[in-house]
């Protein structure tokens, strides 16, 4: 029998996936598991992400509309035998199709989900600096596990209030701030608060992530207030208000 077109065009970038766990980490939060049929053979770093596919690409919709056809998640954890994928996806205010899937996914459910990529994972420094929000935090807490006990950690993570704090593997000294009703969109609170840290001297790298505007303003805080050098700060936009293909 002849194989689906996918599996011809795309079958050496795309998995079937099962949902064995979907469930509440905090109030905006979910825990999804993925586990497959058999080994995740991709290249993995930390803090990549996978795509999960909504639309058949080759369907109408699809090809008219290929934004609409993939959405992107950060990997929190690979299993070790590598046929189980958890996933930590925010729910922030919106009503694009990565959240409602994201809403309504249950145990059960099947995915088809595209190979790891992407290049915000860590790289080696003195120390580790990671400054970002609740969609930050998901793609923070592989790249935190991944460097393992001995590295220096530290930084600020912001949240609506404490309840919807994720916690860090390793429990590493990071600063919570909390927005307490203010906006997420060019917060003020989480740029006072990398204003007001002090960082130790040494060759740092910096990780920033999160809504597109905040990482622009905390990453001139860092090069105006803090003195870094640009190529010391990654920045990865995750989401920004109205834009299409982010949520």
């Amino acid at each position: 029998m002849a194989r689906p077109m996918r599996d011809r065009l795309f079958g050496k970038y795309a998995m079937d996936a099962v949902v064995t766990v979907a469930e509440q980490v905090n109030p905006a939060m979910r825990r999804i598991r993925l586990e497959t049929d058999r080994p995740v053979a991709f290249p993995y770093i930390p803090g990549q992400h996978i795509r999960i596919q909504l639309l058949d690409p080759l369907s109408v919709a699809g090809i008219l509309r290929p934004a609409e056809t993939l959405r992107t998640y950060t990997i929190w954890d690979l299993d070790a035998d590598r046929t189980a994928i958890e996933l930590r996806v925010h729910l922030y205010a919106g009503d694009g199709i990565g959240l409602r899937w994201a809403r309504a996914v249950e145990a059960g459910d099947r995915v088809v989900f595209w190979w790891p990529q992407g290049d915000f994972h860590t790289r080696e420094a003195d120390f580790h600096l990671f400054v970002g929000e609740e969609t930050a935090a998901a793609a923070f807490g592989p790249m935190i596990r991944g460097l393992g006990p001995a590295a220096r950690v530290l930084g600020v993570l912001e949240s609506a209030s404490p309840e919807h704090d994720l916690p860090m593997p390793g429990d590493p000294p990071l600063l919570r701030v909390h927005r307490d009703g203010a906006p997420a969109a060019a917060s003020r609170v989480l740029t006072a608060a990398v204003a007001g840290l002090d960082l130790p001297d040494g060759a740092g790298a910096a990780y920033v992530a999160g809504e597109a505007r905040t990482c622009q303003l905390v990453r001139d805080v860092l090069v105006r207030g803090h003195g870094w050098p640009r190529t010391a700060i990654r920045t990865k936009p995750f989401w920004a208000p109205g834009k299409r293909g982010l949520h």
